[in-house]
């Protein structure tokens, strides 16, 4: 015997009838309902930190992010250049505060 997605059972107290569905249609469901309050809530909280449950696998992914440009080094001669310059700044303020 196939059991439909809604069967109704006679109940043995008071001759209520009971309404069966599946499982995973019952999952399905309350899943839905959930992704429905969680986009009404995000909604209304506009771009706050979203906390708690991650969101589900159905959610589109965020796109890729651009590549972080590389930073190009300094050369030794260049650290050593920046070094003299800032010695003779750092030198130059000292003399300044003190006069």
């Amino acid at each position: 015997m196939k059991i439909s997605a809604f069967e109704r059972l006679p109940s043995k107290s008071y001759g209520a009838t009971i309404t069966l569905m599946q499982t995973e249609q019952i999952v399905a469901l309350l899943v839905a309902e959930r992704d429905r309050l969680n986009r009404a809530i995000e909604a209304l909280q506009g771009s706050s930190i979203r906390r708690g449950r991650a969101k589900s696998a159905s959610a589109p992914a965020p796109a890729a992010a651009a590549p972080k440009r590389k930073r190009k080094g300094m050369t030794a001669s260049q650290r050593k250049a920046h070094s003299e310059r800032m010695k003779a700044f750092w030198a130059a303020r000292r003399k300044k505060a003190k006069a």
